[in-house]
């Protein structure tokens, strides 16, 4: 896992345009036809939107267009159209050039309340140094330094290294992979962290169906409720289904102690390893 800080959202003179250098760090994908990390791009609009609006995210959801390539520059627009006393409504354009890349829809702010529970239990695991390291996620279709460089992955429930290497088949009885997940040192967990990890949800779809598969996101919804200090993310996924080529899924993200910080859900595109691989257009 690399120790370098690989995320960093630029800017502009105008508070409402920012943008973000695709770099390889961000992507996934075989060589040769990477993209910009999903998670990356929701990630991004997150911390554009906190940056112009000055509020914290409750929800935020991205629909995933088209592909940006390593090299390019996504200009992210920002547009406010209501702004209350505690709330915003806000969205966000991705585009690289006039290509749109994605949408996100979100609202922000945070209103005074004594109140704070959570119903979410966290599942009674070993520490992460005493879970299995995931040493390789989609080896046999990335580049060894795209994004999942900057990640590690402790192993708590699935079988990924199993399927990958065609020693385990047959469906999960229940479609739950949960892992433990670590960022570079240096990159704090915060909203746009926990946007990047949500977007591991993909992970679990091999594990469920007990095949090799690569699952590209059409979108991605989180919801915060308290994002605490924490170095690593535990992450209960559950696969709910899948049906005529795509997958559905969720993920509750807590911390180290136990506390729920946001919870995720997704579809998925699936594609067999055997199958042949290439981005939709």
């Amino acid at each position: 896992m690399s120790e370098a800080p690989f995320f960093e959202l630029k800017a502009t003179h105008n508070p409402h345009r920012w943008y973000l250098p695709v770099e390889l760090a961000l992507c996934v994908g075989r060589p040769g036809q990477q993209f910009l990390y999903g998670g990356a791009g929701l990630a991004a609009s997150i911390r554009a939107l906190e940056g112009t609006t000055g509020r914290p995210t409750i929800w935020a959801t991205a629909q995933y267009l088209d592909y940006a390539r390593p090299g390019s520059i996504v200009d992210l627009d920002v547009l406010v159209p209501v702004s209350g006393h505690y709330t915003s409504q806000a969205r966000v354009v991705g585009h690289v050039r006039d290509k749109e890349i994605l949408t996100v829809n979100a609202a922000l702010g945070s209103r005074p309340s004594s109140l704070s529970h959570q119903w979410a239990k966290v599942p009674v695991v070993p520490r992460p140094e005493e879970c299995e390291l995931l040493p390789h996620i989609w080896s046999w279709s990335r580049d060894p330094g795209d994004l999942y460089s900057y990640f590690e992955v402790r192993v708590v429930k699935g079988r990924g290294e199993q399927i990958s290497s065609g020693q385990a088949t047959g469906v999960s009885e229940d479609g739950n992979v949960v892992l433990w997940i670590r960022p570079a040192k240096g990159q704090p967990v915060d909203s746009a962290l926990l946007a990047m990890v949500a977007d591991f949800v993909p992970l679990a779809v091999g594990d469920a169906i007990g095949r090799a598969v690569m699952a590209n996101s059409l979108d991605n919804t989180i919801r915060f409720r308290c994002v605490v200090p924490t170095e690593w993310v535990l992450c209960d996924i559950r696969i709910h289904g899948v049906h005529g080529g795509f997958g559905h899924g969720r993920m509750h993200l807590f911390a180290e102690d136990g506390t729920l910080m946001a919870t995720a859900s997704q579809s998925v595109v699936m594609r067999l390893k055997d199958e042949r691989y290439a981005v939709d257009s």
